[in-house]
């Protein structure tokens, strides 16, 4: 049809509105939403409104997706401490083998977490959920059917490295796609979800207890399938993370995705010039030869202050005993005196449900308060009510009050908990780290956490028959007092910086310089 068709359109202008526009037209887009209304402010902020409104909406989708997950750590971690005895009843398995059966899955998590942070470099965050899906759904399906023992570890430790892959990557990928303002809360999510998956676990053993021995573990386990199948689903809804595409060289893709989880255009442009400076001087030829893991091995003086606090953080968290506290609360409650089963059973959920209920004050708070004040009150806290727990057993008699006092402090540790350390740790190592390195330093960090958190639940039964559940108390409380020295020391404040200014406070330490200029070239960068 050649120029004349294209002049058609009265003066001999282009007829842009006779061309059919497609919807991803990102031309039209503009045109129509800012062009026309120019003079109708009103209708300008109604439309901001709607857009923060959708903005929230599909952020709090993503995250909420991403911490499937977790919900599959902690199920398996409720479902199996009632599924185990009718393991034991169907099975016929020893004690030694029942205790390689629980413990098996911290250790060959670690092994998902260290392999999880090279996957999601290779394939991406998004797929690296999806991985851990597949590889947890083989798992527990083996699990279901498995005739013997054998074949029920082989479905064990293929679920240990899902759980791994997944309890890695949420955080990570929460952090990297949500804007600034609302980062903390939305990384805690995950917090959230491993609790939610523990209580559903117990409702799972309470609702299929009435079935036979042979049938009714296997239901339990089969039921664990479930959200790994709305994380199947949810693979073909959320955007992969833009950091991670502006490594890949996409930038336009990571464009996209920004608009989508920003409020502002301007806010768009600025993050996404940041997170090209943060990959640009990764991409550089100084560290291109370098293998990530051994930068990990052998660490700048940033990123080793940067490691210090992320991989300490991690281990605080479970070295103050809140895995045994939260396993072996009936143990604890006993030897405070209480002798009636179902009572045990009633003062365990209390555990329980202070511990989730809190974690809804950190998320509300971390984002007003900041990281730091509440890693504070709730490192203070727990040290005073672990010292409390072990007063109480060691020196009070047997009877109703040193009863009431060890329920009120045991809920008073794990609340306490839930409201700084539990959140605020995945939430500080999913964003501390440089871009480069950050999957892989987050993956050590988690098998920081899961180590401790094995040595602590294998240990804790012999210790306390050593020293008594009381002395053992006193040791947590101890640890938990050189946890707000580290906290004080290492722990810098993260609220309300985007990653990429997160980097350059551990760079300001050692040198200011370079930090100013790097947050010039920001600037410099977001003016062009």
């Amino acid at each position: 049809m050649g120029m004349e068709g294209i002049q058609e359109n009265g003066n001999g202008e282009m007829g842009l509105s006779d061309f059919p526009l497609g919807r991803k037209n990102k031309y039209k887009r503009m045109d129509s939403e800012f062009t026309d209304y120019d003079d109708d402010p009103s209708h300008h902020h109604l439309q901001l409104e709607r857009r923060k409104k959708s903005t929230r909406k599909y952020v709090f989708g993503c995250a909420v997706f991403a911490s499937l997950n977790n919900v599959l750590l902690g199920y398996d971690v409720g479902v199996m401490s009632g599924a185990i005895l009718f393991i034991q009843e169907d099975l016929k398995i020893t004690e030694v083998q029942q205790e390689v059966l629980v413990g098996v899955l911290s250790i060959i998590s670690l092994l998902g977490s260290l392999a999880g942070g090279r996957t999601s470099d290779a394939i991406g965050r998004k797929w690296t959920m999806g991985l851990a899906a597949v590889v947890f759904q083989t798992g527990a399906a083996v699990m279901t059917i498995a005739p013997s023992f054998e074949i029920l570890m082989v479905g064990r430790i293929l679920c240990g490295v899902g759980i791994g892959f997944g309890v890695m990557i949420a955080p990570v990928y929460i952090a990297e796609i949500s804007p600034t303002i609302a980062r903390g809360s939305l990384t805690s999510f995950p917090e959230i979800f491993i609790n939610l998956g523990i209580l559903l676990g117990y409702v799972s053993n309470y609702a299929f207890s009435g079935l036979s021995a042979h049938i009714s573990w296997r239901v339990m386990l089969a039921v664990g399938i479930l959200p790994s199948v709305f994380i199947g689903v949810a693979l073909f809804i959320i955007p992969e993370s833009p950091r991670w595409l502006v490594l890949q060289n996409r930038v336009e893709e990571a464009r996209s995705v920004l608009m989508k989880t920003n409020e502002n255009e301007w806010e768009v442009e600025e993050r996404l010039a940041e997170i090209q400076l943060a990959a640009g001087t990764t991409n550089t030829d100084k560290y291109e030869e370098k293998p990530v893991w051994r930068e990990l091995l052998s660490p700048s003086p940033a990123l080793r202050r940067m490691l210090i606090t992320g991989i300490g953080i991690q281990c605080f968290q479970q070295i103050t005993g809140i895995d045994a506290t939260v396993y072996y609360s009936p143990a604890i409650f006993k030897a405070a005196g209480i002798e009636d089963e179902s009572k045990l059973l009633a003062a365990t959920v209390a555990v329980g449900l202070s511990k989730t209920a809190f974690i809804l004050i950190a998320i509300i708070l971390i984002d007003k308060v900041g990281r730091k004040p509440l890693l504070y009150v709730s490192t203070i806290g727990m040290t005073t009510c672990l010292f409390g727990v072990g007063i109480t057993l060691i020196l009070m008699k047997e009877g109703s009050i040193s009863i009431a006092l060890a329920i009120l402090f045991v809920c008073g540790n794990v609340a306490f908990f839930s409201v700084g350390i539990g959140p605020v740790c995945w939430v500080l190592t999913s964003e501390i780290f440089p871009l480069r390195v950050r999957a892989q330093a987050s993956g050590l960090g988690a098998v920081g956490n899961r180590m401790c958190s094995g040595l602590i639940a294998m240990s804790f039964l012999s210790v306390s028959h050593a020293i008594t559940v009381g002395g053992t108390f006193l040791i947590f409380s101890a640890i938990s007092a050189l946890s707000v020295a580290f906290v004080y020391k290492y722990v810098p404040e993260t609220k309300g910086k985007s990653l990429e200014q997160i980097e350059l406070l551990f760079q300001d330490e050692y040198g200011r310089q370079g930090g100013e200029v790097q947050l010039g070239d920001v600037e410099h960068l977001v003016q062009k």
